[in-house]
């Protein structure tokens, strides 16, 4: 299993978003360490999309750990994986010595192609789009209910 996973993520998190956030990244400390950084939205009414998508790459990839294995949420690119499949990804991770993992997800315009390359495997949650927000709880939830299969211990299904 991963020993450190940092999710950097675009965009401050507020009410339900951020107390569901919090709660799994709470649970999930038991089993690792987390870190949480957001970095700013960039206003999508003042520029280009290219421009917004640019900026805010450049804020990832300055908050992404230069050792951890990088993995991006896309939802037309990435490849879906079954709770039980999660947990062995993970624990191959972990087995293989890339114990430290950052996950990335982008704002309402996605990820920079820069994000995207830096990325070493592209997730998704499915073709259905995501607000931000509840992508960042649902990924928590992910790790959380991984966590929890690795280890043999009851979730509620």
């Amino acid at each position: 299993m991963i020993r450190r996973c940092t999710l950097v993520s675009v965009g401050k998190l507020k009410g339900w978003a951020a107390t569901g956030s919090e709660d799994y990244a709470k649970r999930l400390r038991r089993f690792f360490a987390v870190d949480i950084v957001e970095v700013a939205e960039e206003d999508m009414n003042r520029r280009s999309h290219y421009e917004v998508l640019s900026a805010e790459g450049k804020r990832i990839l300055k908050r992404l750990p230069k050792e951890a294995y990088v993995i991006s949420l896309d939802r037309e690119k990435g490849k879906q994986y079954p709770s039980e499949e999660l947990a062995l990804k993970l624990e191959a991770l972990g087995l293989s010595g890339r114990s430290q993992v950052a996950f990335v997800i982008g704002g309402p315009l996605g990820l920079s192609p820069e994000v995207l390359q830096r990325s070493d495997e592209h997730w998704s949650f499915g073709s259905i789009t995501l607000p931000h927000a509840l992508a960042r709880v649902l990924l928590l939830e992910q790790l959380y209910r991984a966590a929890k299969i690795h280890r043999n211990e009851k979730y509620h299904w």
